[in-house]
């Protein structure tokens, strides 16, 4: 597919910049776009941007601001408290976002000749938000191609990996001390390792000693 142009879905954590690192390997022309959507952290948009420069490849940041006014939750509103109940969806859920986010990636997309879209989604380690499942983006992926009439075809090189496996298709993409520390993945707003105590650090964090652990007993 190196002769085929792709648009990654980008917010500069370590998801979307693993997914990155990988488009940029598959696809001949890459490009990335990031949703400014009144997230709690800006500095997640300055270091999509920042990541986006270093690698040379044009950048684009879209203006969602309605879904901060539809959809209030904890990733938009410093009142809501970070929280995940069992057997409910954690309050970091914005409802609708995925759908929104492809579907206006698919709207750039088309305008600048490109056919593929790439997001990190993952069923694997997806908190229970049902617009990370495989089934959400087949249908999305349908519905897309029939809105437009236009052959478009969603890439998800996560949706079946657990976050020790995103650590190695990381550094198989040479990317590991890249992602290790230029991407903002905590809630707090912390760049790299992140503050260590929010469900998103924690989750990377786990995933980091896994994958540590497994690659070390392989050099044994």
């Amino acid at each position: 597919m190196k002769n085929e142009k792709a648009v990654v879905v980008f917010s500069g954590g370590q998801d979307s910049t693993t997914c990155l690192f990988w488009a940029l390997k598959t696809f001949k022309e890459v490009e990335a776009v990031t949703f400014n959507y009144n997230q709690r952290h800006k500095l997640e948009i300055e270091v999509a941007a920042s990541i986006a420069k270093d690698l040379g490849i044009k950048h684009t940041v879209l203006d969602m601001s309605l879904l901060n006014q539809l959809a209030p939750n904890a990733l938009t509103r410093n009142d809501i408290q970070i929280a995940h109940k069992e057997g409910e969806l954690p309050s970091t859920f914005v409802d609708g976002r995925n759908l929104l986010f492809l579907s206006f990636a698919a709207v750039l997309a088309k305008q600048s000749g490109a056919r593929h879209l790439v997001t990190g989604v993952c069923e694997t380690d997806f908190s229970g938000y049902p617009d990370c499942r495989d089934v959400f983006i087949k249908s999305l992926n349908v519905t897309l191609n029939l809105a437009m009439d236009y052959q478009f075809v969603i890439h998800t090189p996560l949706m079946w990996l657990n976050k020790a496996e995103t650590w190695k298709l990381a550094d198989e993409l040479g990317a590991f001390e890249f992602v290790r520390n230029r991407t903002l993945t905590c809630y707090n707003g912390i760049i790299a390792d992140g503050c260590g105590e929010c469900p998103a650090c924690l989750l990377r964090k786990r995933g980091l000693e896994q994958y540590l652990a497994e690659k070390e007993g392989a050099n044994v």
